[in-house]
């Protein structure tokens, strides 16, 4: 059970390997072991496919010699020596190669696995242009007359094939070659269409000044076009250099993200590995239903290919950790400048989404309750700048601290400090004779001055807040400026009706926790709103995070501590990430989060990343994922299903009943509470 869920194979995922061997031109036998030897270190880490440069086996830069028997006999050599070798290697390999079909000579990709030739791709663009001359010795794919080849005593599927690994879920490839993928419409859009997650280029491509960084554009923008992985080579030492020159760039790409690259101009050969999601990708097509109607527009393509189907020995029965970096915070970039950029940009859709709302309900003023903690912060800070966008003073905010039975005195301090520095109307309100007459109304104990603290001392609190807010707006011709964020509205932490959920405009709906953190730091940092000073905002980011519902030990702590109830946000985030955006398993979540969390060192995080740098241990994941699956999807759907307007900011989705998450209120939780069992009770 254990070795099992720390294996990387038990979660959708799969390793591949892009590898690119040290050749010698016109010397298929020397190729041939260097290829092997690629390949069997590739399969010793675990890798289920290994992909190897485009006429690898003989040399991409042969030009003439191609037309030599003796060549091409010794590569078909050479290809008798590697699939002997396959018997022992428990993966794919995709090596290129010159092969002789019925008059005619293709530049093929050829698969093999297991001792057994799967099939033959040959190259369908044949660059003849510049430095290119490939039509002077190969025919292209559409002069195929044959699907099957005799080959070293094999009957093979010869043409437009994809490849099935069965005993993979969702594991399907498909290869084309080198100029393949640079023309208007690679032969890998059809074959991802017809059902491939994983596309292969087996390159040569030499290299020019600029070359490398249109390669990156290039396999991202195919794997994001896709939704697939794409695995790209290129040939490197030993190739010819008579007229041209060689980097040996590899890279692997999942949905437009680089997982993988390999060091160019490198000495000798060189592997680069990468741990694929085919879950992730297999959810991304399904969810953008437009992928099935490019599917039935383009049926004809689809129909085109051939799917092979064979098996791979997946590696079992042992820990097999990601070699990919999972991030702890899937909402916040750890790198400093796409941070920014992204506080920048979540921060004005926020603004822009206000300043749509108020003109377009020709409302000039807005009502906000400010309590010194951080969601309301933010709140405050985005319509302060959403009135400069409109031209109007800041004293059109109409905020309210109204402090409560467990107010503590630094929250009410931060609240008028920040008030003042915004420079918007800003007053005090007393709640708690209203709370007490409330309370009396109800016969509850703490009238007759009895310490009871229950839901409803605390929720009387919030609902007077509430109450308060509407009436103001209403009196003095205003919006309710909500404040509650995404993750509360996850866990259901909120008060049905109340401000942290009832608002007549809510700019933080979609915005998680984490990522509201490093919003308020990033307006502290950037002056976009020109505080005098913006020290007021650090002192807010490192206060507790409470409720402030029931009285604490002193004036100056609270007596609630919001993660002690509901855990860490940093954990709860990046379980709302993964369920939200890609409805992945309880174990497949808890081993992401495993991966992610495990060691403190893990990631190299910069310090300006608020808890990048704690550990926990699977236990400690379980038992907060368990805490999020019962909330999220058993107790708190209720409170989603009537939230206010709300802009949504990010591709990790919103829970509007308008949006991205539309769920019954009355479901039940019990499958994902069953699948939180087969999650090991380890420490590890």
């Amino acid at each position: 059970m254990q070795s099992e869920f720390f294996n990387l194979y038990s979660h959708g995922f799969a390793r591949v390997a892009v590898a690119v061997p040290e050749c010698r031109v016109a010397d298929p036998g020397y190729n041939a072991q260097r290829t092997i030897e690629l390949a069997e270190q590739a399969a010793a880490e675990g890798a289920v496919l290994v992909s190897f440069p485009e006429l690898g086996l003989s040399a991409y830069s042969c030009e003439d010699l191609f037309q030599q028997r003796a060549l091409l006999d010794a590569s078909l050599q050479a290809l008798q020596t590697v699939l002997d070798a396959s018997r022992r290697i428990p993966a794919a390999l995709i090596v290129g190669m010159p092969l002789k079909v019925e008059h005619q000579l293709f530049n093929c990709a050829v698969v093999v696995a297991g001792g057994r030739i799967q099939g033959v791709v040959p190259k369908t663009y044949l660059p003849n242009y510049s430095e290119f001359y490939e039509a002077r010795q190969f025919s292209g794919a559409d002069c195929a007359i044959t699907r099957r080849v005799r080959l070293l005593g094999q009957d093979v599927p010869f043409g437009s094939l994809v490849f099935d690994v069965a005993n993979i879920a969702d594991f399907r490839f498909h290869i084309e070659i080198c100029e393949d993928v640079w023309v208007p419409i690679p032969p890998s859009s059809f074959a991802a269409l017809a059902g491939a997650t994983v596309l292969v280029n087996l390159s040569a491509s030499n290299v020019v000044v600029g070359k490398s960084g249109y390669r990156h554009q290039l396999v991202s923008q195919q794997s994001a076009r896709c939704m697939a992985a794409y695995l790209y080579s290129s040939a490197g030492n030993g190739e010819s250099t008579t007229d041209v020159a060689w980097d040996g760039q590899a890279l692997i790409c999942e949905n437009g993200e680089l997982l993988a690259e390999s060091e160019r101009f490198a000495d000798g050969g060189h592997v680069i590995y990468a741990d694929v999601d085919l879950e992730r990708l297999s959810r991304e097509r399904f969810h953008q239903t437009s992928f099935g109607q490019s599917v039935r527009r383009h049926a004809d393509e689809v129909r085109k290919f051939e799917v092979v189907a064979f098996e791979v020995e997946v590696p079992a029965g042992r820990q097999l950790p990601l070699k990919r970096a999972v991030a702890r915070f899937p909402y916040v970039p750890a790198n400093a400048e796409q941070r920014e950029l992204r506080c920048r940009e979540v921060y004005n859709i926020q603004v822009q989404a206000l300043v749509q709302r108020l003109s377009s309900s020709n409302i000039k003023k807005v009502v906000i309750g400010v309590s010194g903690g951080l969601d309301s912060t933010h709140a405050l800070l985005v319509c302060a700048k959403a009135m400069d966008k409109l031209g109007l003073p800041r004293t059109n905010i109409l905020a309210y601290t109204m402090p409560g039975f467990a107010t503590s005195s630094r929250t009410l301090q931060q609240a008028h400090k920040l008030m003042e520095q915004v420079g918007c109307t800003a007053q005090e309100i007393d709640i708690r004779p209203s709370c007490e007459q409330m309370l009396k109304d109800l016969g509850h104990p703490y009238a007759d001055g009895k310490p009871v603290y229950d839901i409803t001392f605390e929720n009387v609190q919030a609902g007077e807040r509430t109450n308060h807010l509407f009436r103001l707006a209403n009196h003095n011709g205003a919006i309710v400026i909500g404040t509650g964020d995404l993750s509360e509205l996850a866990l259901g932490w909120c008060t049905y009706g109340v401000g942290d959920h009832m608002s007549h405009y809510n700019v933080n709906a979609s915005v998680p926790k984490t990522l509201i953190t490093h919003l308020v730091r990033w307006v502290a940092e950037s002056a976009s709103l020109e505080l005098k000073h913006p020290e007021v905002l650090m002192h807010i980011l490192e206060t507790e995070i409470s409720p402030e519902l029931v009285p604490g030990k002193s004036a100056g702590e609270p007596g609630q501590r919001t993660q002690d109830f509901i855990g860490p946000y940093e954990l709860q985030d990046f379980n709302l990430y993964y369920i939200l955006r890609y409805g992945f398993t309880p174990a497949k979540v808890a081993f992401l989060s495993h991966s992610a969390w495990r060691d403190r060192e893990a990631g190299h995080w910069p310090d300006g990343l608020h808890g990048a740098h704690n550990e926990y241990t699977l236990a400690q994941i379980k038992k907060n994922l368990g805490i999020f699956l019962f909330r999220f999807f058993k107790t708190s759907q209720f409170k989603r299903s009537c939230v206010p307007n709300a802009p949504k900011v990010g591709s990790g989705g919103s829970l509007s009943p308008r949006g991205d998450w539309r769920a019954p209120s009355d479901s039940e939780a019990t499958v994902w509470m069953d699948g939180l069992n087969l999650i090991p009770d380890g420490n590890s």
